[in-house]
């Protein structure tokens, strides 16, 4: 049996994971089964640290307007043709008295989430292993690091984290830390670049074999961590500010530097970046990628269960083969709906392999 086929059995066959209510047309699905999406940026343990979420459980967001989170979780990731998301590692400055600790609560956490799953939720760190955890028609979990706050100052922190599997750092979040300052939040200043710690921690991360991730840092920081790079950068969630003016979207010439360096944007879900609700602000967002910075630098980024309200067609998981229709629908050709799907994703995670066993 091909790969393909493998998959599209282990997505959609009789092994009691068929979708109870199927989104998206055939066709769809079928390159969802080929091709199961990746997405950069869910915050779905964080709501499993806080208050006892369940990802193996099917839910219904809680919510009106499926608000704030109950977004994913693993029957509805197979349903929707979700082969995998980098879960955020999230440490809330304002209620955790220890960062590092919170980020070793949530590992542990998934850790014991996978166990649990009936092997439909698995832990994968390489590329190899998201390739394997695709012919098995398993939901890939990959860890990424909300801010560098977590670290505490310790720039070796990054480390003991990526032999726990963390394979993204995001240098800011909502407060200024030893790195710079935040897009928005404490601390935000516009005029603050990268400092010598941010540099050093660029540098450590390549290092150690973590992607870093650039949502949330301010501009001039943006600018001054790409022109260090020597592997592939990401923005795990974010809108375009050529496509909606906001102070959390990125600009083209950020846009253009992030792909510079190898690297991929991934498109936020969330109605108050896009500029409008619906799934087609999402496309217009993809396609100002595609158009600026070229069509292996586009994907999702969905930040699903991360505080927001998701656009109305994508608050779910299993609806994500809706947004497949409406690229297709824009005339995309499929080899680049592949790419933004999941493509350009595995690329990065290929060119940015872990190194800590």
């Amino acid at each position: 049996m091909s790969d393909s086929k493998a998959s599209a059995k282990n997505v959609h066959g009789s092994e009691g994971r068929r979708a109870k209510n199927v989104h998206g047309s055939e066709e769809a699905r079928r390159i969802h089964a080929e091709c199961p999406a990746l997405d950069l940026h869910t915050d779905s343990f964080l709501w499993t640290r806080l208050g006892g979420y369940d990802v193996n459980a099917r839910h219904q967001p809680p919510l009106p307007a499926s608000a704030l989170f109950g977004h994913v979780d693993v029957p509805r990731a197979l349903d929707g043709g979700l082969g995998g998301a980098f879960f955020g590692l999230v440490a809330l400055p304002w209620l955790d008295r220890s960062s590092r600790r919170a980020i070793d609560t949530t590992i542990t956490l998934i850790e014991r989430t996978a166990r649990e799953s009936d092997g439909k939720l698995r832990i994968v760190r390489s590329a190899e292993e998201l390739e394997a955890a695709r012919v098995d028609g398993v939901v890939a979990a990959m860890m990424g690091i909300e801010g560098a706050h977590a670290l505490e100052g310790d720039i070796d922190a990054i480390g003991a984290f990526a032999k726990r599997g963390a394979r993204y750092l995001g240098l800011l979040h909502f407060t200024s830390n030893e790195c710079g300052a935040p897009m928005m939040g404490w601390g935000q200043d516009q005029d603050k670049g990268l400092t010598t710690f941010g540099g050093d921690l660029v540098a450590k991360c390549e290092d150690v074999g973590v992607i870093v991730d650039l949502a949330h840092i301010n501009e001039r920081g943006l600018l001054d961590a790409c022109a260090l790079a020597k592997k592939p950068m990401i923005v795990s969630h974010t809108g375009l500010a050529g496509v909606h003016e906001s102070w959390r979207n990125i600009s083209d010439a950020q846009l253009r530097a992030v792909a510079e360096t190898g690297g991929v944007a991934g498109v936020i879900f969330c109605p108050r970046y896009l500029g409008r609700d619906g799934i087609e602000a999402v496309v217009d967002h993809l396609l100002h990628v595609v158009d600026v910075a070229g069509e292996d630098a586009a994907a999702l980024g969905s930040d699903w269960d991360g505080f927001i309200v998701p656009t109305r067609g994508l608050d779910e998981a299993s609806k994500l083969p809706l947004l497949t229709d409406a690229l297709l629908a824009r005339k995309v050709p499929e080899r680049v709906v592949r790419k933004i799907l999941r493509e350009n994703t595995l690329r990065v995670v290929r060119d940015v392999p872990p190194r800590a066993a």
